[in-house]
């Protein structure tokens, strides 16, 4: 797990890893346990120069002879980290064949830190095992001695096995345990921090999205509406055509104004308490489209409305905003492409989806009444699929069709 991460869960070593990998760097010796290795087998030298024994009435071997198990394991003190198996099987050869020499208490004490060193930097499957398989010798040893000798003393040979044995397996065990769980411990507070992240970034590019096309889609209807009777005016002069336009101009600048300050005032004041905003609804169809064929007149536009909602019906506030804001935005685009004619708007609901679309006439044109970004359908669009519902926009003969189809009630609105 650790690997895939990208990340090195050390445990001991700086370049030992939880499985019981082995880096480049760490072939060398650490420097604690070449301390570790000299002062043992100095320790065991000071008790063999002074008689102390761990069992002087066994004389199989001469005495030098538990020197050498004492050098053998204080050499494996120098693999502790890198070779855990290796070293534990020597070490277990080790103690074995000291019990037939007079023994030496620093080469017990070795195995033991060669046990303890197996399970903290072995391979976890070997740190799972060796507690195991170390309480069942220790019970084992405990019962056959028992039985051998028949006297209470025999119950001291299972204990000192298991404070040999079991007991630094148990330790070991325990400390990589602890050390895994702080591992895991930080990766997890890492990989939380880093979906924090990822999630405030989605949630800031998601806002974004989401202000440009409220933007778009309030003030672009507007700024259209005067390019294209700021062009009417100045391409007829006449008294009357430039008046009218002039007005058309006015009513739209000063409207697309004041929705630039209402939204510019809902960014300053975000984290202030302020009157909740008027929301657009579908109720306000007749109003937009009274708008639109004010705009449109000079270009030879009409605007006929088709509501064929059923009364009473609500729709979920979601939805009749995205629904309000293509039905603006495809009559923005009608008023800069639409060839003169009529422009129908259609609005029904049936099956618990509520479809909105616009068709307008379709003719060649030198180019548009006002130059536009592209931004409408791409917002159109996105506003549809975050609803979870489909959009459709192309050409069919003579006429340019715009479609969204929507889910109308509130359970069916994406979080």
């Amino acid at each position: 797990m650790y690997r895939q991460l990208g990340l090195s869960a050390e445990v001991g070593g700086p370049h030992t890893l939880l499985d019981g990998t082995v880096t480049e760097k760490s072939l060398r010796p650490h420097r604690d346990d070449v301390l570790l290795a000299v002062v043992s087998v100095l320790a065991g030298l000071a008790m063999w120069s002074l008689g102390v024994y761990s069992s002087g009435d066994r004389h199989l071997l001469p005495a030098w002879a538990a020197l050498v198990p004492l050098v053998v394991l204080g050499a494996m003190e120098l693999l502790r980290r890198t070779k855990p198996r290796l070293t534990l099987a020597v070490g277990t050869v080790g103690v074995i064949a000291d019990q037939f020499t007079v023994g030496s208490l620093a080469t017990v004490v070795i195995f033991t830190d060669l046990m303890y060193a197996a399970v903290v930097y072995g391979k976890p499957a070997m740190a799972r095992r060796l507690p195991v398989t170390t309480g069942l010798i220790t019970v084992v040893v405990t019962i056959a001695s028992v039985a051998w000798l028949r006297t209470p003393q025999a119950l001291l040979i299972g204990v000192v096995t298991g404070i040999v044995s079991f007991a630094p397996a148990l330790t070991g065990a325990t400390l990589r345990n602890h050390r895994e769980a702080a591992v895991a411990a930080r990766l997890r507070a890492e990989q939380t921090a880093l979906l924090a992240e990822m999630d405030r970034e989605q949630a800031v590019v998601a806002e974004r999205a989401r202000m440009a096309r409220e933007l778009h889609d309030m003030v672009a209807n507007h700024l259209s509406a005067i390019a294209i009777h700021s062009t009417a005016a100045l391409s007829i002069d006449t008294a009357e055509t430039s008046r009218d336009a002039l007005g058309v101009i006015r009513e739209n600048s000063v409207q697309g104004l004041a929705e630039m300050r209402r939204l510019i005032g809902l960014l300053r004041d975000a984290g202030a308490e302020h009157e909740p905003a008027a929301v657009p609804t579908l109720d306000g169809l007749e109003a937009l489209l009274g708008q639109a064929r004010t705009n449109g007149s000079a270009s030879g536009l009409d605007f006929v409305l088709h509501d064929e909602r059923p009364p009473g019906e609500p729709t979920a506030a979601p939805v009749e905003l995205a629904a309000y804001r293509i039905l603006q935005e495809s009559l923005t685009n009608a008023l800069k492409h639409a060839a003169p004619g009529t422009v129908t708007v259609r609005v029904a609901r049936a099956a618990g989806l509520l479809t909105v679309a616009v068709d307008s006439p379709y003719g060649e044109r030198p180019g548009p009444r006002a130059p536009g970004s592209g931004a409408g359908l791409i917002g159109m669009r996105e506003r549809a699929e975050l609803l979870g519902g489909e959009f459709t926009a192309g050409r069919a003969g003579r006429v340019w069709r715009v479609r969204a189809t929507l889910p109308a009630e509130e359970r069916a609105v994406k979080a």
